[in-house]
């Protein structure tokens, strides 16, 4: 799928101070990401704060979102969770017409051996209307998905299409790559790994980063991506310490206040996340500042 060639940004869910979505915050930040030159949109991930939104909330971010894009990019939904038979009942009920995927995090939680985890996918597979991207966050789900369980699945559903591979583990992205079918994508889900892993064959980002700063990442990915290595990793080299910065104290609560400083959105975030403490909003507010000169 060329869709998925490049950076996907994972859309942050903006809150009021009173804790209400910003849909107006939530329009600038679509049209910023959009406008800054990145390949597609990702909703409802992990960076939205899913697990805090009921789903009365989670279908205004959806409209939100296919509103303000306005068809410009293409969107991957966020369908995923640790009850495989709620993830399929979902699939089967949802309109999926507006979606170029799905995005679907390996089981949280329950800690499911492979051969669950291979299960899991199975019934996703053959449940989604649209191609699915199985997404591999150990950090998350307290389980790791193995090259072996995901090429298992590449090779065994043909709408299994990619994988977010978000262990931090560039030698097992280099695993994935070196034995993945022709046509499966291995989409780095971690900022800090994903030139590295572009230039070691892969497909590009789902990002966490790139909604806050669009052009400058989205432009490292592409530069990766036609082997331009050096002026790509002075991208890398330039964006390192802030990547660092809106993870250290949790995501989105860092690249939260990455949206605050810009004026673009509150750096609200719901319990049991806090916002950054005033340290980490002074050093990225000064990184904010460098990068807009």
């Amino acid at each position: 799928m060329q869709s998925l060639i490049g950076t996907g940004v994972a859309l942050v869910t903006p809150f009021k101070e009173d804790f209400s979505i910003d849909t107006e915050a939530l329009k600038r930040i679509v049209n910023f990401s959009v406008d800054g030159g990145v390949e597609y949109l990702v909703i409802l991930g992990t960076t939205a704060e899913n697990a805090t939104l009921t789903s009365d909330e989670k279908e205004v971010v959806i409209q939100t979102v296919i509103e303000a894009n306005n068809g410009r990019l293409p969107l991957v939904l966020g369908v995923g969770g640790n009850n495989t038979l709620k993830v399929v009942e979902e699939l089967k009920s949802r309109d999926m017409s507006p979606y170029a995927a799905i995005l679907s995090v390996s089981p949280y939680y329950n800690k499911p051996s492979q051969e669950g985890i291979y299960q899991h996918f199975k019934a996703i597979a053959e449940a989604s209307p649209v191609p699915v991207i199985v997404y591999n966050v150990p950090g998350r789900t307290s389980s790791n998905m193995l090259p072996k369980t995901v090429l298992r699945l590449a090779n065994d559903f043909e709408n299994i299409v990619a994988i977010k591979e978000a262990a931090g583990d560039i030698v097992q992205a280099m695993q994935l790559l070196k034995d993945k079918p022709k046509d499966f994508h291995v989409i780095s889900g971690d900022d800090m790994t994903a030139l590295a892993t572009v230039l070691a064959g892969g497909s590009g980002v789902i990002s966490v980063i790139a909604q806050g700063f669009p052009k400058e990442f989205s432009e490292m990915i592409r530069l990766g991506l036609n082997r331009k290595v050096d002026e790509a990793f002075k991208s890398q080299y330039l964006l390192s310490d802030c990547i660092d910065m809106i993870f250290e104290q949790g995501n989105p609560a860092g690249i939260k206040h990455v949206f605050q400083v810009l004026g673009i959105a509150d750096n609200t975030v719901r319990l049991p996340l806090v916002s950054v403490d005033e340290d980490l909003q002074n050093r990225i507010h000064e990184f904010v500042q460098k990068i807009d000169k």
